[in-house]
This record gives C-alpha cells, sequence and structure tokens, in this order.
C-alpha cells in the first residue's frame, strides 16, 4: 500500500513509463518528430511565450563560453525529454541578425534595393536554410549511422537537435563574416583589395569563423552521452589549418571572392 502510495505521487511522465522502459502509446505519441516539429512551429506564432532573453544569453554564450549552452541542451533532456529547442526565439533572433548584416553588405557593395532584397532571400534560404538542412541532414546521419556506442531505437541524434548544432555553430559565423567583416571591406585596411594586409585581415577572419563552427560542432555532439569517438569531428582542423597557410602564401582573397559571387547572384 506504501508502496502504491509512492508510486501515486510520482511526476507523470515517470508513470507513463512501462515496466520494460518503453513509453505507452498517448505518450510516445506526444514524443514523435512530427509532434514535436508541430509544436515548435505553432509557437513561432506566439511571440509572448518565446523566451528572448534566454536566446541572446546563448548567443552571447556561444562566443565566451559555448560549453554552457550544451549543458542547458542537457537539462532539457532531464525535463523535457528532448535534446532539441522547442523555443524558436533563437532562430527568430539569428532571422533578425541575417536580415541585419545582409542589408548591410548591400550598402557596403552599394547594392540596390531589389539587389539586396535578392541578396536578402539568398543568404536566408540558401546559405542558412538550405545548406543547414544539407550539413544537419549529413551530420544527423553520420553520427546514428557510424557514432553511436550502442545502436538502438532508445538512443539516437535527433534530427531536430542536428539542426540546432548548426545553427549554433552558424551564429558566430554570421557575425564575425556577416557583420565584423563589413567594417574592413572598404575602410581600415581595405580586406577586399589584393594587398598583403588586405587579404591577411580578410582569411584570418574566415579562419576564425570555420573554426568557431567546427568547434562548436565538436561540442554539440561530444554533449551527447550515447556518441563515441566525437573527437573525429575535430579533424577538419588540420585542412582548415593548410588552407589559410596556402591561401596566405598564394595570396588568395576570400573576402574579395564573396563580394563578387554575392555581387554575381543579384545581377
Amino acid at each position: 500500500m506504501v508502496a502504491n502510495l509512492f508510486t501515486s505521487m510520482l511526476p507523470t511522465s515517470s508513470r507513463q513509463i512501462h515496466q520494460n522502459g518503453s513509453l505507452n502509446a498517448r505518450d510516445a505519441a506526444r514524443h514523435t518528430a512530427g509532434a514535436k516539429r508541430y509544436k515548435y512551429l505553432r509557437r513561432l506564432l506566439h511571440f509572448r511565450q518565446m523566451d528572448f532573453e534566454f536566446a541572446m544569453w546563448q548567443m552571447l554564450y556561444l562566443f565566451t563560453s559555448p560549453q554552457k549552452v550544451f549543458r542547458n541542451f542537457q537539462y532539457r533532456k532531464q525535463t523535457k525529454d528532448q535534446w532539441a529547442r522547442d523555443d524558436p526565439a533563437f532562430l527568430v533572433l539569428l532571422s533578425i541578425w541575417l536580415c541585419v548584416s545582409t542589408v548591410g553588405f548591400g550598402l557596403v557593395l552599394e547594392m540596390g534595393f531589389v539587389e539586396t532584397l535578392k541578396l536578402l532571400l539568398w543568404v536566408v534560404f540558401i546559405d542558412c536554410i538550405g545548406v543547414g538542412l544539407l550539413i544537419s541532414t549529413l551530420m544527423w546521419f553520420v553520427t546514428n549511422k557510424y557514432l553511436l556506442k550502442h545502436p538502438s531505437r532508445d538512443y539516437d541524434v535527433e534530427w531536430g537537435y542536428a539542426f540546432d548544432v548548426h545553427l549554433n555553430a552558424f551564429y558566430p559565423l554570421l557575425v564575425i563574416l556577416h557583420f565584423l567583416q563589413l567594417f574592413f571591406i572598404n575602410h581600415v585596411v581595405v580586406i577586399s583589395s589584393d594587398w598583403f594586409l588586405g587579404y591577411f585581415v580578410g582569411n584570418t577572419l574566415w579562419l576564425i569563423a570555420i573554426a568557431y563552427y567546427i568547434y562548436i560542432t565538436f561540442l554539440g555532439y561530444s554533449a551527447l552521452p550515447f556518441l563515441k569517438n566525437t573527437v573525429v569531428l575535430l579533424y577538419p582542423f588540420a585542412l582548415l589549418g593548410l588552407l589559410y597557410v596556402l591561401s596566405i602564401s598564394l595570396g588568395w582573397n576570400f573576402t574579395k571572392g564573396l563580394c563578387w559571387f554575392y555581387k554575381h547572384r543579384v545581377q
């Protein structure tokens, strides 16, 4: 009797788990990818329900201490039984950053209104969402196929979490290449020029931005306790370092190439 009384006092989520560790049909329906996606998209229409203060905290710590951001993902798994975000506030703020930085690029490159609008659509739907879907799907497949400690249905990388890892890694890259770099393209050292200091500063910013992306991606997957050998995600650092040395030695200017690409994309 005492045991039954104690059991009745447990949280609902605990009582919904069967003795064999599986969820009952009703609870399982709430944890499907479709149900989580519907809940996430529905909250996009309710700004008052979004925690923008917490999202800004995450954006700050992605630069200063990204480990803290992924520790919060672990807490979400314990409390809400999912690794992926259930609050679209981070995505909304990232979209604002994309819009502001792209308008800045349009001004720096002396684009007209229509050209800037075309550039904005390209950056949002191709650079961020399109590339993000591709990278997230690839990482979701690779981690579930090769990095699981004990492959089973109970432990797998959520696709939504893979997309969140991409967004987390993409944000510092966006700020460095689409915001900070704007102040140097036509001013200070003019990194879009062909002289040494210009492409040295520009390529160094590219190095820092991509290194941030690789490192935060590594942190995102190493935070999952059921993955192994996540250190392999740091191997691209060697190729990145080699490419940086070659670019400086051969005078490649990545920023100039980006400006040329953006101008010809909107024409």
